[in-house]
């Protein structure tokens, strides 16, 4: 059987399968495959997890700028205590 797919995703099944370090053609299958599976137990979803890439370093230090960057400063005063007392 021959599939035709369009090079939109075929460019993006190209970066996939080289992030996993794969063939596209075993990205593709065990995509397909994992359609037709059963109910994955929890040991399939674990396996699944940790063959997903690692995120580099620098990655992860851009995720944690951008979420620094993005706190709002803290109050400490309650909303009862911005009422003028009297």
């Amino acid at each position: 059987m021959t599939i035709q797919i369009p090079d939109d995703l075929v460019r993006d099944l190209e970066g996939l399968a080289a992030a996993q370090k794969k063939t596209v053609e075993q990205l593709a299958l065990e995509r397909l495959r994992s359609l037709l599976d059963k109910p994955a137990s929890p040991q399939t979803i674990l396996g699944a997890l940790r063959e997903m890439p690692h995120p580099s370093s620098s990655a992860v230090d851009d995720l944690e700028a951008a979420i620094a960057a993005s706190r709002l400063p803290v109050h400490d005063q309650d909303a009862f205590d911005r009422w003028p007392k009297g």
